[in-house]
């Protein structure tokens, strides 16, 4: 009798580890993305570039050479490079290596930016290269670089694979992931922090299963909390719901994968 309570009791979890709906390859939808509304504020003049609503804020100058800037562990310095008076460029690097390359190029009406970026992750050999559109919300300053000002991003037009992928496997005691740059993680639904593998700012996160399908992640960076992310699974198996808090810029976004 002791024997058949204790199996009744283990088959649930037991089906849960066999059969996790988190685990596979998912692949984010880039139609079914929103985007934050609180737009980016930046401003080109007098030979400086500065970022108010970036992390960290930036004021560097724009004459293209590389240009410290302090409070990222993702890249130290910045080069802004004015192309021509609707095109500028940004070069971020980290301890001298290329982490990024974005290129933003203002449309002739002046409301809408079409930004390229170009990013080498350091887990992996293949860049990630994105494109979005950014709307206007705000003008820049009088005499300023035409593509000063506030701006929203509206939607990713394209974005390579590595960018849009994301590995699960999953069990009764927690959720190990993989993603395609590098990154990864093998945490326990315990609350414990776990280490982000490969991933430059020394990231952790920490787990709380909530139900069979739905998950969600905690992630900190030097003890500090910068972003929760609430994952479901669809009852069919087949779509992953996702909402994220960017607790830094005080954003909220989700986003849909589809399992592959």
């Amino acid at each position: 009798m002791r024997k058949a309570l204790f199996v009744a009791l283990l088959l649930p979890a037991l089906a849960w580890a066999a059969e996790s709906p988190f685990t596979g390859t998912w692949k984010v939808d880039l139609g079914k993305i929103q985007l934050p509304e609180k737009p980016d504020t930046w401003v080109l003049q007098n030979g400086r570039y500065q970022c108010t609503t970036c992390v960290p804020t930036i004021d560097v100058k724009a004459d293209g050479t590389d240009q410290a800037v302090t409070g990222s562990k993702y890249f130290d310095t910045m080069a802004v490079k004015v192309v021509d008076d609707k095109t500028i460029e940004l070069t971020t690097k980290r301890a001298g290596r290329i982490t990024g390359v974005e290129k933003r190029v203002l449309s002739p009406d002046g409301k809408t930016v079409t930004l390229d970026y170009t990013g080498h992750p350091e887990g992996s050999q293949q860049p990630v290269i994105v494109r979005g559109t950014m709307t206007r919300v705000g003008p820049g300053p009088a005499g300023s670089h035409a593509a000063s000002g506030s701006w929203r991003t509206t939607k990713f037009d394209k974005a390579s694979d590595n960018a849009l992928l994301v590995t699960f496997k999953g069990s009764a005691e927690g959720l190990m992931m993989t993603a395609p740059t590098g990154e990864s993680y093998d945490a326990k639904f315990d609350g414990k922090d776990y280490a982000v593998k490969s991933d430059p700012g020394g990231s952790v996160v920490s787990l709380k299963k909530v139900d069979d399908h739905t998950i969600v992640e905690t992630t900190k960076r030097d003890g500090k909390i910068v972003s929760i992310t609430s994952m479901t699974v669809s009852a069919d198996g087949k779509s992953l719901t996702a909402k994220s808090e960017d607790k830094e810029r005080g954003t909220t976004s989700t986003w849909v994968a589809t399992k592959q």
